[in-house]
């Protein structure tokens, strides 16, 4: 549930959020008892919560109904899943499940994509590039690795350069020196 809200919000916001929401709710039979309105009341913090609040309940009751309330291992009934796209469906069967497989969300594509390391034009090539060139063995921690690196060191508006360990192997033509 943390993995659908997480989508298009910061990690401050879903914490703030689940905490208390599943203090309240760590089951899908109990956040379907808690009915959309009081998820939403849960969940106000989060970008898009009316849209997640729906997909959330939703997705609660086909957890339960074809399910048995568990989270499906294989990719296809994850994406089945309301609100779960390939991202979600890859951060899920990576941590959850231990597959090695690689999330691309807006920092490991623009990373990728600046970097020259797995150009794509769009996430699934980034992706299968990815998944290619990166080792078995470095595949399960490896897009926590790039996000981690995206976020904090090659940040969209003012990469930071300067601190990046593989500055010296990226393509980036704008590369920037510490007072840029």
């Amino acid at each position: 549930m943390a993995v659908v809200l997480s989508a298009q919000a910061t990690d401050v916001s879903v914490n703030q959020a689940t905490r208390a929401l599943f203090a309240e709710a760590n089951t899908p039979g109990a956040m379907l008892a808690m009915g959309e309105a009081r998820l939403r009341e849960h969940i106000r913090r989060i970008g898009l919560f009316k849209t997640k609040a729906a997909n959330l309940i939703a997705c609660c009751r086909m957890l339960l109904d074809k399910h048995g309330g568990q989270v499906p291992r294989e990719r296809e009934a994850l994406e089945a899943l309301p609100g779960v796209g390939r991202k979600t469906a890859n951060v899920i069967l990576n941590t959850a499940f231990g597959e090695p497989v690689i999330a691309v969300d807006t920092h490991v594509f623009r990373l990728s994509n600046r970097t020259r390391i797995a150009p794509g034009k769009n996430v699934l090539e980034v992706e299968k590039r990815l998944m290619r060139l990166i080792p078995e063995e470095y595949l399960q921690h490896a897009h926590h690795w790039l996000i981690l690196h995206g976020r904090y060191v090659c940040q969209a508006r003012k990469p930071r350069c300067y601190e990046c360990a593989i500055a010296d192997l990226c393509e980036y033509p704008k590369r920037l020196r510490p007072n840029e």
